[in-house]
């Protein structure tokens, strides 16, 4: 027996603001009797509740990050801008994108 009623989809339904038809409940009471069969199997499997839980599927490598040789050191604005083809004070001027 399911645990969703017509009952609670109407309710439900109502609280969405959306209307069904008979057609349309029958098909969601469908679709929920095949959740709660799936939640079941799944509830069935022996020592379910040992398994560690699985947020990654992939095993991580984890690897150290460079030190960083720069870290603490600052570098000159005029140093920066030289790389920029068109400056205006200390600020780079870049084409304009929209129109």
């Amino acid at each position: 027996m399911s645990n969703f009623t017509e009952e609670m989809i109407d309710n439900y339904a109502d609280k969405l603001l959306i209307g069904l038809t008979e057609e349309e409940r029958k098909m969601i009471q469908t679709e929920f009797d095949d959740i709660e069969k799936d939640m079941e199997l799944i509830n069935d499997i022996p020592n379910i509740k040992d398994v560690e839980v699985l947020s990654y599927p992939f095993e991580m490598e984890v690897s150290e990050l460079r030190s960083d040789d720069n870290e603490g050191k600052e570098i000159p604005i005029d140093e920066l801008l030289r790389n920029a083809s068109r400056v205006e004070g200390r600020e780079v001027e870049v084409p304009k994108v929209v129109g």
